[in-house]
């Protein structure tokens, strides 16, 4: 799939980010054991990455049904074994510290060398439409590190993520068609037709609807900025994760 940067938003509103309520720096600032509100913000962050950790362990050298199991393993026990007690203000960011949670997770789990029960103790059902695996099938044949892949894996997550949230804003509005047959023009790959015929598709001239995916682009940076924001602790991380998130698009 390509993946096309978006513009960046100067707006006001997307500039300002109050990073008091994000989801990671909430669970940060409630250190052990979490309260409930922690624990749901932190179990969401979790359900985002479940992908890019496949494709690291698969990358890794594991098969699909191990990558399964370990993924899943990793996830219950990152949830339930204290794993915060780990974190602290060098390790802000969440995908990286979720990512040095899980290799010391594989080199424990491949010194103990046992047998993992698929899931673990607590159930976290995939957000995917299509299993690990397939989207793994997916990924470019190159010799990519698995930390490359799980950081493009992380990539395509936030962007997946922003886009949801814009569409869940359409969706039931009068703007609701719109979206649908523009969206394309936000983010992802390009139609064969151009601006200009989807817009007559929904009734709009060339010029409205080429307004129209100026809006849901700039909208889409804001959602994309907040994604991102609910992942890291402070407003300079923000920046060097949106700065690392386009290199990884280009």
């Amino acid at each position: 799939m390509q993946i096309t940067a978006m513009p960046e938003d100067r707006s006001s509103a997307g500039a300002r980010v109050q990073f008091v309520t994000t989801q990671w720096s909430m669970v940060l600032a409630a250190g052990a054991p979490l309260g409930h509100e922690q624990s749901e913000a932190l179990e969401s962050l979790c359900r985002a990455y479940w992908y890019p950790l496949y494709a690291y362990i698969r990358r890794a050298g594991h098969g699909p049904e191990d990558a399964e199991d370990l993924t899943q393993a990793f996830l219950s026990h990152f949830l339930e074994k204290g794993a915060l007690t780990l974190a602290d203000r060098e390790r802000g960011r969440f995908r990286t510290f979720l990512l040095t949670a899980l290799k010391h997770y594989l080199v424990d789990e491949d010194r103990r060398r046992k047998a993992l029960k698929r899931g673990g103790g607590r159930r976290l059902e995939p957000l995917e439409n299509e299993d690990g695996e397939e989207r793994y099938q997916f990924e470019p044949a190159d010799l990519a590190s698995p930390d490359v892949l799980y950081d493009r894996g992380w990539a395509r997550a936030v962007l997946a993520q922003a886009l949801s949230r814009l569409r869940e804003e359409y969706r039931g509005s009068t703007h609701g068609p719109g979206f649908e047959a523009l969206k394309d023009y936000v983010w992802g790959e390009r139609s064969g037709l151009s601006c200009a015929e989807l817009g007559r598709e929904i009734g709009l001239s060339e010029e409205a609807a080429k307004k129209a995916v100026q809006r849901m682009r700039c909208r889409f940076a804001q959602l994309l900025r907040q994604q991102i924001a609910e992942t890291v602790s402070t407003p300079a991380e923000l920046e060097d994760e949106l700065r690392h998130l386009s290199s990884l698009l280009r």
